[in-house]
């Protein structure tokens, strides 16, 4: 393919709003125009019209709009579109059945199992694509050696793509498909998405299914074995329902595109961008690979204009819109993910990795408790900002209005009501006139109230100290700043995180919001270069000029990377590539303008990160396979990635890729310009107050002219500002390339600015989530790595929270008493480079598998101490009487584990490894216990854990830097108190509303776990203060069993709830307990004695506590109450997992089915990995029909999810909810208690209980039943104050609470007669 020559080119970005196109003209030149994407009145089709008028105006030939355009003067058109994405965000795509292996029918709906936003007791989560679902009666499992099944032979043996061995247990009834397929054609559905297990590696059912379709007359049908033929069901699936969801969408539009053009473009190059950055024929274009297709264009556009202008300086892409911001990263290559999240929906395919921060020009601007915030709720289009003249709120886009950064003479008449009228000055102003007052008020209201009360109860008197008044301007400004520091987060993401210096970039801008930005971020970031390319308002389109065209091949593998392999994995190579590189001839390309790349997806055996990994600039040699040496590839990436390697591990293939490319050869033109100088001089605000600022038009500027800030530059698509600091010059190629100065106001003194606190706040949780991605990066274990049970924070010199990332939250308030434990204990004898490891309960632990590793951060001329950072991990073995160590029949805390109170695992910075092994195979000396079985993984999550906090720490040491230590602990305390603020708030809030309804201050409730013992609290507010006691007495005492929870398993129950309760985002940490007394009753079951066990009180107790505050609150019905453990293992591995189930339902929500509630967020493994890695067969899992409880809004269902296990196995199951079913409120019904159960080969079916460990034979299956099944809801309100309106509340009869406390008592004589609780089933 070569550059049409004498003809016109196209490259166009049809995006949501606004439709970019990029013509390059017969005679060199070049061409942009931008219209509105919709605008029915005027064009069907903006890419048309696009193309119509620029042959229209450069011609001077008519080309009607009723007639389709002549196509003999267009050389090629090359298109990216958000088609895909708006019908994907918005739902509109082909009505689409799934049909997938029988027992799967809500896999999708369960997913991974985690809630999208932590605290949101109301947990939204996107629909499934699909409007019906068909499961088939057929399966196909993977051979195990060693399987000791006592089953029959298989019908069949079959080998798979990647060289597995599989079983076909059931065929395929095709009678049966072809008869549910025609019922589905009956009702309307054409589109098919067919997703069958283990078909990546085996697709023969999936074709029959396929082939069967396509005769039937389904128009759309989509093969996951096809889509994406990579491991994982569940990603996977998603993928294949995109494909068929969108794919028809995508065709209806191209359909209409082409019936513009005579001929039907027939004879003309029409190639779409994908997800990947790549261009594909229009015939090949689907849905799965269309969902980036409008950013990848911005990325190729940047990558390649920018990386070549700046000395190849590894360039940050900086995309602004009007509701979020896009960043990437460029270093010389596109860097790709293969599972990327886009509306709530999981794609499984090469994608560009583009990060996004709901913060763009239509972000909205709110003052909420002291707190400067902005996003993520956006304005929209409709109805836009207040200065669009139709009732908007206030945005960051106002702010820039108000502070004279955009100019509205430079504006088109596009806004009002009628469409017709300027930006509205007026209104922004009056808009910020009316928050400067509420701001103000807030300030003199705490003032006053601050010189009254002195330090009376709380740090809330010194909320806002230093400023009594702010003026609009600085109200404004501060809002930018907050705005400012938002997108910086992603973008020490992306390189912090990742172990890129961030200040070693240079910030690329595009899109219309980003130039008004560009020069603070980086000054924030510390970068000293902004590139802004001339077509940074088009730059999408512009992008797509200079992309290659791509083909892209991959098939999974299951082969060691050794050399007993390469012969193989040089052949299957060779035949990819040659399918690559005739797919691109046959599109016109020569062989010399083909270029292959071979990636290889690389892991470590028996763990769960794979790399897709290149081995260019790695040649192969004697010890590797001919396309390159991926051993040494891999291992130098992956250290990068993650800080170490594993020399003795094998390293596993599983999938091989080639991606061809065809590049097109197009270049840019530089065009000269002679400018006359500047427009005119504008007043603009700045820090220092408002500052004389140089107007300049872009396209009337000299090239090799220099701009000294304050400057504004403005095009036709977007406005650039030069900060004062800073120094813009042009290019010859007539580019703005912006030397960036140093921030001359970054001094702050010790007085709360309230601006600053918002930026304070951004910044410690930005310091959290980066250990947080460290930690995730640099462990070894499926429990951190994959299912993500860790937390990271960051802590004062007293050892108070000031920043956790919205990890677990069993975690919350538990990690603040470890550390203040430590200080309590040896804060006199901790030195730099110490970290402690510390697990015990007495110290603050949650349960021993939760080991916590904590860092000190030292200050040079301070003799403690300045901040503390900590990483809370559960680990999947540490030893005890089973393995996983979690133990449902434990009594006594030594049979949970390894301890650790305050043990240093680093002692002057030397990693006590002999130390560490010694304690954690300490358990050994017990009876029936064993040290840990997992040992290597221990030591490697713990070097991850140390790296975490190493991270933390640098970071600290940064922002202490930067603005000094006494700001920054003071800033600290500020934070702490804002939340505690906020908090008061609600608790006021709720005092008022309850005063009003029922006359009291104080509210009440109880709930019981399975075995009878109540948790019982109080609840006294206190309306003035904001302040309230909650008072567990009552509670039932200290049991025989583990549900005993640690104090500290209370405090991170309390402030779950109470962030619940607040309701909107507000920093995270001990200030939301200064409001609050707590009363546990020591020897309790929420205080427990100091060798108590202890391991279910973390992950059932803790849930039963959130139950009862949300109870008293009124806030939602149950949720499943439980965390559903299962383990399962030998001595020589083991498995653990925690299953889904419902979600309470609230005053105005049903529940979520199938998903993890409250105090943990744990993903679960998926089937085929699952099924890969561990000797069992998941045989079913689904939702549990009617399980959650009905009332007006139902409460969601539970899951259903049985194990069959192919080897011997010691199975342990600790659950609760399996007598007692979780509560409704205001007359909404309980949900149904769950139920465990095995079944055996020879037919017999036991109840296990709740609580239980069994030795197990081959081809026993485990069945959970509602895993901890389902949730109330809300219904209508019916009260009585007598034992019969206790009973309608609880859907309890009279007489069924008498039976069930008589079989407590019988219950509760036989287990102290047998010495065992749980170990017998409940019949309630």
């Amino acid at each position: 393919m070569t550059e049409t020559e004498g003809k016109f080119d196209f490259a166009i970005d049809r995006g949501g709003t606004f439709t970019d196109v990029f013509a390059r003209l017969p005679d060199g030149r070049e061409r942009v125009l931008k219209l509105l994407s919709h605008d029915p009145q005027n064009y069907k089709d903006a890419p048309t019209e696009g193309i119509r008028r620029v042959l229209a105006e450069e011609t001077g030939q008519a080309f009607p709009r009723e007639q389709p355009v002549e196509t003999s003067l267009i050389g090629w058109i090359r298109m990216g579109t958000t088609v895909a994405t708006n019908a994907l965000l918005e739902r509109q795509g082909e009505r689409t059945a799934l049909l997938v292996t029988k027992g799967f029918k809500d896999l999708l709906h369960i997913g991974t199992q985690a809630r999208p936003k932590l605290f949101d007791l109301e947990v939204a989560v996107p629909d499934v694509l699909y409007d019906e679902v068909i499961e088939v009666d057929e399966r196909v499992v993977l051979r195990q050696d060693g399987c000791q099944l006592p089953r029959k032979e298989p019908k069949r043996i079959v080998t798979g793509s990647t060289g597995d061995s599989l079983e076909v247990w059931r065929e395929l009834d095709m009678q049966r498909v072809e008869d549910d397929l025609r019922g589905v054609l009956s009702r309307g559905i054409h589109s098919l998405a067919v997703l069958l297990l283990h078909s990546y590696t085996w697709s023969a059912h999936e074709k029959a299914v396929g082939s069967l379709a396509r005769r039937l007359g389904f128009t759309q049908v989509s093969l996951s074995s096809e889509v994406m033929p990579m491991v994982r069901a569940v990603p996977r699936g998603y993928t294949v329902c995109a494909d068929a969801y969108l794919t028809p969408k995508i065709r209806q539009y191209l359909k209409g595109f082409t019936s513009g053009f005579r001929g039907g473009l027939e004879g003309v190059s029409v190639l779409f961008m994908q997800s990947d950055g790549g261009l594909t024929p229009m015939e090949q274009f689907c849905g799965s690979r269309a969902v980036l297709s409008g950013p990848a264009g911005g990325v190729v556009g940047y990558a390649i204009t920018s990386y070549s202008q700046t000395e190849n300086k590894p360039v940050i892409g900086f995309d602004m819109g009007g509701t979020s911001t896009d960043v990437s990263r460029y270093a010389g290559h596109y860097e790709h993910v293969f599972e990327a999240t886009t509306a709530g929906v999981t794609l499984q395919a090469p994608q560009l990795d583009i990060n996004t921060v709901a913060a763009g020009g239509g972000s909205r601007l709110f003052f909420r408790s002291g707190m400067f915030v902005v996003g993520p709720e956006s304005a929209g289009a409709h109805p836009g900002p207040a200065c669009y003249r139709k009732g908007g709120p206030l945005t960051v886009t106002d702010a820039n209005l108000a502070l004279g950064r955009l100019l509205p003479s430079y504006f088109p008449r596009i806004f009002g009501p009628g469409e017709d009228e300027p930006l509205s000055s007026e209104e922004t102003m009056e808009h910020f006139q009316q928050l400067t007052r509420e701001i103000n008020h807030f300030l003199y209201t705490n003032q006053s109230q601050s010189s009254a009360n002195g330090s009376a109860h709380s740090n809330s008197s010194r909320v806002m100290g230093s400023k009594s008044e702010m003026s609009m301007e600085e109200v404004a400004m501060g809002f930018i700043r907050v705005a400012n520091e938002a997108m910086c987060r992603p973008i020490r993401a992306l390189t912090q995180a990742k172990g890129h210096d961030t200040s070693q970039h240079v910030l690329a801008c595009f899109g219309g919001a980003g130039g008004q930005h560009a020069c603070a971020i980086a000054q924030a970031l510390g970068m000293k270069t902004v590139f802004i390319h001339k077509y940074s308002g088009v730059l999408s389109a512009y992008g797509l000029a200079l992309a290659d065209v791509v083909e892209e091949v991959q098939e999974p593998c299951s082969l060691q990377y050794n050399p007993r392999s390469f012969s193989e994995l040089d052949h299957r190579v060779e035949q990819l590539t040659q399918r690559c590189t005739e797919t691109l001839r046959d599109r016109g390309f020569s062989s010399s303008q083909i270029t292959t790349e071979v990636f290889l997806h690389l892991r470590y055996e028996k763990t769960d990160c794979a790399l897709m990994v290149t081995a260019t600039g790695y040649p192969g040699n004697s010890r590797s396979c001919k396309s390159g040496d991926f051993r040494s590839a891999f291992t130098k990436r992956y250290l990068q990635e993650f800080g170490f390697t594993i020399p003795d591990r094998p390293i596993m293939v599983d999938d091989i890729r080639v991606r061809g490319s065809g590049k097109s050869g197009i270049k840019s033109v530089t065009n000269t310009k002679m400018g006359s100088g500047i427009l005119k001089i504008t007043k603009c605000y700045f820090e220092d107050g408002y500052l004389d600022t140089s107007v300049y038009l872009w396209e009337e500027l000299p090239c090799d002219h220099n701009i000294p800030g304050p400057a504004i530059i403005i095009d036709k698509n977007s406005t650039i500002l030069v900060e004062p600091s800073c120094v813009a010059h042009l290019t010859e190629g007539g580019d703005v390339c912006i030397a960036v100065g140093s921030d001359p106001h970054c001094l702050l003194g010790t007085e709360l600015n309230t601006v600053q606190l918002s930026i304070f706040s951004h910044r410690f949780m930005s310091i959290a989530e980066q250990m947080g991605r460290v930690l995730q990066r640099t462990s070894i274990s499926t429990n951190i790595k994959e299912r993500l049970d860790f937390s990271c924070a960051v802590f004062g010199p007293d050892g108070g929270l000031v920043s956790n990332a919205p990890h677990i939250p069993v975690h919350l308030g538990a990690m603040q008493e470890t550390v203040q434990y430590q200080i309590k204990s040896i804060g006199s004898i901790i030195k730099e480079g110490d970290v402690i490891l510390s697990n015990h309960p007495c110290a603050g632990g949650s349960h021993l598998p939760d080991l916590t590793v904590i860092t000190p951060v030292f200050r040079s001329g301070v003799s403690g101490p300045v901040f503390f950072v900590a990483s809370r991990g559960h680990h999947a073995d540490i030893g005890g009487i089973t393995p996983g160590s979690m133990p449902p029949h434990s009594t006594s805390l030594q049979q949970e584990g390894a301890v650790f109170t305050s043990f240093k695992l680093v002692t002057a910075g030397v990693f006590q490894e002999e130390a560490v092994t010694e304690a954690l195979m300490a358990p050994a000396q017990y009876p029936d216990c064993s040290g840990t079985r997992n040992l290597h993984d221990n030591l490697s999550d713990l070097r991850a854990q140390v790296a975490a906090n190493q991270r933390g720490s640098t970071l600290v040491g940064e922002l202490i830097d930067s603005y000094g230590l006494a700001v920054v602990q003071a800033y600290m305390g500020y934070i702490q108190t804002n939340a505690e603020l906020a908090v008061r708030d609600m608790l006021k809030e709720f005092a008022r509303c309850r005063q009003k309804q029922t006359g009291s201050l104080e509210v009440e409730a109880e709930d019981f776990m399975d075995d009878g013992t109540p948790i019982r609290l109080r609840v006294q507010i206190n309306e003035n203060e904001g302040s309230a006691v909650f008072d567990f007495t009552g509670t039932g005492t200290e049991v025989w069993g583990n549900c005993n929870a640690p104090r500290a398993i209370t405090f991170s129950a309390l402030i779950y709830c109470l962030r619940c309760m607040v309701g909107q985002d507000i920093p995270l940490n001990q200030g939301c307990l200064t409001p609050i007394k707590v009363i546990i009753p020591s020897g309790s079951i929420l205080q427990p004695s100091q060798n108590a066990a202890v391991v279910g009180g973390n992950v059932l107790t803790s849930q039963r506590v959130v139950d009862v505050i949300f109870r008293a609150f009124e806030v939602c019905a149950a949720s499943q109450g439980c965390m559903n453990n299962v383990t399962f293992g030998s001595e020589g591995s083991g498995y653990y997992e925690t299953v889904a189930g419902g979600a309470g339902a609230g005053p105005g929500w049903t529940g979520r089915s199938g998903v993890h509630s409250h105090m943990t967020n744990t993903r679960i493994t998926d089937p085929e990995i699952l099924e890969k890695r561990y000797p069992v067969v998941l045989e079913h899992f689904s939702l549990r029909p009617g399980s959650g409880g009905a009332g007006e809004y139902r409460g969601g269902d539970g899951v259903i999810r049985k194990l069959l296990f192919r080897n011997k196995v010691v199975l342990s199951v600790l659950t609760e909810r399996r007598s007692t079913r979780p509560y409704g409120l205001h007359g909404g019904d309980c949900g149904a208690s769950g139920l465990n159960q095995l079944h055996r080969a020879d037919g017999r079916v036991l109840n296990l209980g709740a609580k239980t460990t069994v030795s197990l034979e081959p081809g026993v299956r485990l069945d959970c039943h509602g895993c901890q099944s389902l949730f109330p809801t809300f219904g209508s309100d019916g009260y009585s104050k007598s034992l019969h309106w206790i009973c309608s509340v609880w859907n309890f009869d009279f007489h069924s609470i008498i039976i069930q406390l008589v079989w407590r008592w019988i219950h509760a004589v036989m287990c102290y007669q047998f010495n065992t609780f749980e170990s017998l089933p409940f019949i309630y």
